[in-house]
């Protein structure tokens, strides 16, 4: 298999998934911690490696390491391995979706954004999802009729601070997860609720249909629940781990536990919230989104370009979900017919929302 994103959390989940089930690892991609990727090459032996940095290459203790998007892309190219798991973050993972497709790969996806961005023009059927949310609607539904797919959110590192105070908040702040450590970006994207708005648009392409909603669950236990066309409601319970859904991608055979089950008796109550639009204003793109989901690309470009002075320091976060929610409301008839449209509209959304 080919590994874009070894040194991430799903990425050194996967490996992990690889060590248990020998599973040969053809080639690796990462961005900056070269210190984890050199460890993961001294033990997988990848036959050709890739990282964000083209002037970093000398670092790379291998006889083949390419640079940059167009390094990763020509490491698909002369790699041979059917299955590629992208497990990039941001708009830097669709390129490589989209070469793994035109080779006709298939695609283990954590790149959110590949299905957000572009989810109208990929090959779908031949996309697993990793995401913990997607894997549990797809492990309940087993091709039965659905009336409603509900996924689970957190609820962000702002859950229960004041509302007046919220706007002010600062990046460090916004990174305080109350389940767990993520990324960056993704925590920030929880804190605002975009992550779950990406979500609903994935499940949207996925499973074909606008109807997908979902709710808080604070204990992360509950990943997804399916209401069946005959009124019954289904959830699907596990431990916070991106293993089972990655086995299961990789086609592992799960005949041992991936995960130690669910104690009933110590997890105690499970309560669902709803996501209210005042605490997270970006919450009230969900219908236009579900709607129109080509417009995934403007969501996306207007988070990535807002999020950048939030980072810096430049801005608090209420000024940057602000602009978010601003830049979105002047693409809104903007919706893409081609790929091509899409990635222009993405240029032209950056750029709009860098001139606040």
């Amino acid at each position: 298999m080919i590994l874009l994103g070894s040194t991430g959390s799903i990425g050194l989940n996967t490996l992990e998934i690889c060590r248990r089930f020998q599973i040969p690892v053809e080639a690796l991609v990462a961005g900056n911690n070269l210190e984890l990727l050199q460890e993961q090459i001294d033990e997988f032996q990848p036959g050709i490696v890739a990282i964000a940095d083209p002037a970093r290459i000398p670092e790379i203790r291998h006889p083949r390491v390419y640079g940059g998007e167009e390094g990763i892309l020509k490491l698909l190219e002369e790699s041979a391995s059917d299955l590629v798991v992208n497990a990039l973050v941001g708009f830097a993972g669709l390129a490589p979706t989209l070469k793994a497709q035109e080779l006709g790969r298939r695609l283990a996806l954590a790149n959110k954004e590949s299905l957000v961005i572009a989810g109208a023009f990929l090959e779908r059927e031949r996309i697993v999802p990793i995401d913990s949310e997607h894997f549990g609607l797809w492990y309940l539904m087993n091709g039965r009729p659905f009336r409603r797919l509900v996924i689970t959110a957190s609820g962000g590192a702002f859950r229960d601070r004041e509302l007046s105070e919220i706007p002010t908040a600062t990046f460090a702040e916004a990174l305080r997860h109350p389940n767990w450590s993520m990324g960056n970006k993704i925590t920030i994207d929880s804190a605002t609720m975009v992550n779950k708005l990406f979500e609903l648009l994935e499940a949207r392409w996925l499973f074909g249909t606008p109807a997908v909603d979902a709710v808080i669950e604070r204990r992360s236990i509950v990943h997804a629940l399916v209401e069946f066309a005959d009124g019954s409601t289904t959830a699907h319970l596990a431990g916070v781990d991106m293993k089972l859904p990655i086995a299961t991608a990789l086609e592992c055979p799960v005949e041992e536990p991936i995960l130690p089950p669910v104690d009933l008796l110590e997890i105690g109550p499970i309560a669902f919230e709803a996501i209210d639009p005042e605490r997270y204003p970006l919450w009230e793109l969900r219908r236009i989104l579900l709607e129109r989901p080509r417009l995934g690309v403007v969501l996306n470009a207007a988070n990535e370009a807002a999020m950048a002075p939030f980072r810096r320091g430049e801005s608090d976060f209420g000024t940057m979900t602000r602009r978010i929610l601003e830049t979105f409301r002047a693409f809104e008839e903007r919706e893409p017919a081609t790929l091509g449209e899409a990635l222009e509209l993405d240029s032209k959304v950056r750029k709009h929302c860098g001139e606040f």
